[in-house]
């Protein structure tokens, strides 16, 4: 650093100012300064600064899961926020999603001198074990809206299952279908709780529930329950499942046993992964804005650090209406035998 003041002909407090992004540094000094940096090639050395300032600029993250779509891009949109606001991110990936592992995982966190930890899961038994913990620096859990040591920021699942089942039943649908994600997934139980109330609300007959895991294999199998029903003289129009990627496998079961998507049966996802807009059909699906959550989620962290006040609001989901959902055949005018196609 006191080659780079050298250089730029400022003092040792100049550079340090800088190189912290301090405020009192008049323009036309700081670009002197930068310009030295990148002359000389200098990068400040962290465990120094951290020292003098208390302040690592580093999140620690513990996460599970991250081959699925939900925790992959909380990381990324966690990773992202970070960076502009001018924080690293430390990750540490677990196993599996048991509350033993996400304890080590923040304790181990806990030891590198990160000025925040981050915990997401969605499972009950890993939850509930975090108020054990005491990291001794702010501790956030994402996702999980009912638990957590210090702060909770998620998206507000409710909201999003309510969306989708009440798109369905205003299409005209008698009741509808449920395909829901695995036991003991905190998001799995409030899309259900959620679809279970919507039905309620408006008296219609809450059918029996499909068990999936998250994965189109699942969503296959659960597809093919349907035709059964269906073929036994259950009134099946409309289907609500719990996330795209078993979304996929459903439409996968109705192509293959001549079921016709939305003709026959309407199919709502939940995620709105990149793909579903290519679908065959395209997916009407509730959209989980990650890159939001994340902001959130940093924006909880900067105001613990600073010990300023923060409150707690969902991420809103949205409905995205696509070409998997219509009135269900009985509802829709006919004309010259045929249904009326959508528009």
């Amino acid at each position: 650093m006191s080659d780079v003041a050298a250089h730029a002909g400022v003092s040792h407090q100049t550079v340090s100012r800088v190189v912290n992004a301090h405020p009192n540094v008049a323009a036309a000094t700081r670009k002197k300064v930068l310009e030295a940096i990148a002359e000389l090639g200098y990068r400040p050395n962290s465990a120094a600064r951290a020292l003098v300032t208390g302040s690592s600029r580093t999140i620690g993250l513990a996460i599970a899961n991250v081959s699925q779509y939900g925790p992959a891009q909380t990381l990324l949109g966690l990773e992202h926020a970070a960076r502009e606001a001018g924080y690293f991110l430390t990750v540490s990936v677990l196993d599996d999603d048991s509350g033993g592992n996400l304890i080590e995982a923040v304790e181990r966190l806990a030891t590198q001198s990160v000025d925040a930890i981050v915990a997401l899961s969605t499972y009950e038994g890993a939850v509930r074990a975090l108020p054990v913990v005491n990291p001794r620096v702010p501790l956030i859990t994402v996702q999980a809206e009912r638990a957590g040591q210090d702060l909770a920021v998620w998206v507000d699942q409710e909201t999003g299952a309510a969306l989708a089942t009440r798109h369905l039943l205003d299409l005209g649908h008698h009741t509808v279908h449920h395909v829901r994600g695995p036991a003991n997934a905190l998001e799995a139980d409030a899309r259900q709780r959620s679809w279970r109330t919507e039905l309620e609300s408006v008296g219609a007959a809450v059918p029996p529930v499909l068990h999936g895991d998250w994965w189109p294999p699942t969503g296959y199998l659960a597809g093919r329950e349907l035709i059964a029903r269906r073929r036994g003289g259950e009134e099946v129009t409309a289907v609500f499942v719990a996330n795209d990627q078993m979304a996929l496998g459903l439409l996968s079961a109705f192509d293959e046993g001549g079921i016709r998507v939305p003709d026959d049966i309407s199919v709502v996802g939940f995620d709105d992964v990149p793909e579903a807009p290519y679908y065959a059909p395209p997916l009407t699906t509730v959209r989980q804005d990650f890159a939001e959550l994340g902001r959130r989620v940093v924006q909880a962290v900067l105001a613990r650090i600073s010990g300023r006040p923060f409150q707690t609001e969902p991420v809103q989901p949205r409905l995205m209406v696509r070409s998997t959902t219509a009135p269900p055949p009985a509802a829709r005018p006919v004309i010259r035998g045929s249904t009326v196609p959508r528009t």
